[in-house]
């Protein structure tokens, strides 16, 4: 009989350890596991003229079927240029990869195609996108080589997904 009490007592243990082994399943599970796919991290680079399709940008990165997430490294308030570059360069080799909307202003913007030279020296992927179909602008040189596309919310998402 006092076997059977250490045999029925073992169950509650028992238990246990297969909930905490699902909940941990359940957890660290991944994203084959799923059917959902992780969202990546991507830092926005734009010319400061071109603040208003950034904040449409962001607004389709809101989407819930959006592929993505952004990191915003506007600047709001005056920063020391080097204090800048740093904290910049952190949030670029944080991202997955970076977008640069491009446009007339692009070529003359020396933030947007310093984080391009930034991104491309940290092996970050680097996208550049067209935000007007009709009045593009010149590619920068430090886009030379890499893939250019037109912003649609089909060749975004296929872009993003490729990186």
């Amino acid at each position: 009989m006092h076997e059977n009490k250490n045999k029925s007592s073992m169950w509650p243990v028992i238990l246990g350890a297969g909930a905490v082994a699902l909940l941990l399943k359940a957890l660290f599970e991944d994203e084959e596991d799923t059917g959902k796919e992780i969202k990546k991290r991507i830092f926005i680079s734009f010319a400061i003229e071109d603040e208003q399709y950034r904040d449409f940008l962001v607004s389709q990165a809101k989407n819930e079927r959006s592929p993505f997430t952004f990191v915003d490294m506007s600047v709001k308030q005056p920063w020391n240029e080097k204090v800048w570059k740093q904290k910049c360069r952190t949030k670029i080799k944080s991202c997955d990869g970076m977008i640069v909307l491009l446009s007339k202003n692009t070529w003359y913007s020396s933030g947007a195609r310093w984080e391009i030279k930034c991104a491309r020296e940290e092996n970050i992927p680097v996208i550049g996108m067209h935000i007007k179909k009709n009045d593009q602008g010149a590619i920068p040189p430090e886009l030379k080589g890499k893939k250019v596309i037109t912003w649609s919310w089909d060749n975004l998402a296929k872009v993003i997904k490729g990186i």
